[in-house]
């Protein structure tokens, strides 16, 4: 680690490890920011200079608002189980501020040996409700056929209040469910 005012050896290869959840993450901040994460690692492994300087920034700075929702063959009727098979038919939304990261095209098998990964969607606007009327409209537009998919779980998380006013919590999933089961059984969660 280097001291405040301190410079990277030149003669030494540096690598800047920007974002531990990159392959995750990273295209919220990309849509954010304008920065491309990748390549900004590469340039550093290079030993060349970062394309921006942020001199006296303690963050990047950013504008707007940007989610991101995975798109997997997963069964929202049977736990989300990973559903391999192929994409019969496939169209990815488009439009101003939807970005799709992904692999696939219509024809390609899902295979039961990897991750369910279909394509990450990703939509930005001037704020979040922007972000997410996007993503809404992002979802409407896209047509899988060939495998389930989490898309209705996706529409349903924007649309819950909770998620709305940013007070989602990394179990709020989990107890939504736990809610259908309850009431499905006649009982409360």
């Amino acid at each position: 680690m280097l001291a405040e005012g301190e410079h990277p050896d030149p003669d030494r290869v540096w690598f800047l490890e920007m974002n531990t959840r990159l392959q995750v993450e990273h295209t919220v901040t990309e849509e954010i920011t304008g920065l491309d994460l990748v390549e900004e690692q590469l340039r550093i492994a290079a030993n060349e200079p970062l394309r921006r300087r942020f001199e006296g920034a303690s963050f990047v700075p950013g504008e707007g608002h940007a989610l991101e929702c995975r798109l997997t063959a997963e069964d929202p009727e049977h736990d989300l189980r990973p559903v391999p098979g192929t994409l019969r038919r496939l169209r990815w939304p488009e439009g101003e501020g939807v970005r799709v990261d992904t692999h696939l095209a219509e024809g390609d098998a899902v295979s039961p040996f990897y991750d369910s990964l279909l394509a990450k969607l990703v939509t930005r606007g001037p704020d979040r409700a922007a972000a997410i009327a996007r993503m809404e409209a992002a979802l409407d537009a896209l047509v899988v056929e060939g495998v389930p998919t989490v898309a209705p779980v996706l529409r349903r998380v924007l649309a819950h209040p909770d998620f709305r006013a940013g007070r989602w919590d990394t179990g709020r999933l989990e107890r939504l469910f736990a809610e259908d089961a309850a009431a499905a059984a006649g009982g409360e969660a």
